[in-house]
């Protein structure tokens, strides 16, 4: 018989590798026209999540957000913003992962997707547009939650939607 020792849990490791601007768009369709004239925006911010592996334990985490300012049914102006990450995460059993994949990491994007959001409305002649906190923690609970009741399975993104 051969001596059985316990396998000792693997140590969690969660590391950031890189952060980056994936894609970027802004589209203001009426100027210069719209800066004659006065309007009362309203904006919406749609928001999307995708993570793949690029190699093992090494995951692309991609968090997409639109956000649309119209004035009735005109669009003042479009900025569509792709903020990526590259983490690697260690010792996390598939769930764990799911979670952090789904979670954190765009939470941890975020921060970097939203200062370059305000720049370009900036930069596109517009007034700052500051965006709210997002709940990544409730938007992730609420996509496993949708993704059980569809199809029992697991979601393979998140997803929602806000409008000020």
């Amino acid at each position: 018989m051969a001596d059985e020792q316990p396998q000792a849990p693997a140590q969690q490791q969660l590391v950031l590798q890189k952060i980056y601007v994936k894609d970027l768009s802004f589209e203001s369709p009426k100027a210069p026209a719209i800066f004659t004239t006065s309007v009362s925006p309203q904006t919406q911010i749609n928001i999307r999540t995708s993570a793949q592996e690029v190699a093992p334990s090494t995951h692309e985490v991609t968090l997409t957000l639109t956000v649309e300012a119209k004035d009735q049914d005109a669009t003042v102006f479009l900025i569509e913003i792709a903020q990526a990450g590259v983490f690697s995460l260690e010792g996390y059993t598939p769930e764990e992962r799911s979670a952090l994949l789904g979670s954190f990491c765009p939470n941890t994007l975020y921060p970097f997707a939203r200062e370059a959001i305000a720049d370009v409305a900036l930069r596109g002649g517009f007034p700052q547009l500051l965006l709210q906190p997002i709940n990544f923690d409730s938007l992730y609970a609420r996509a496993m939650r949708d993704a059980g009741t569809r199809n029992g399975g697991a979601a393979a993104g998140v997803s929602g939607g806000e409008t000020h």
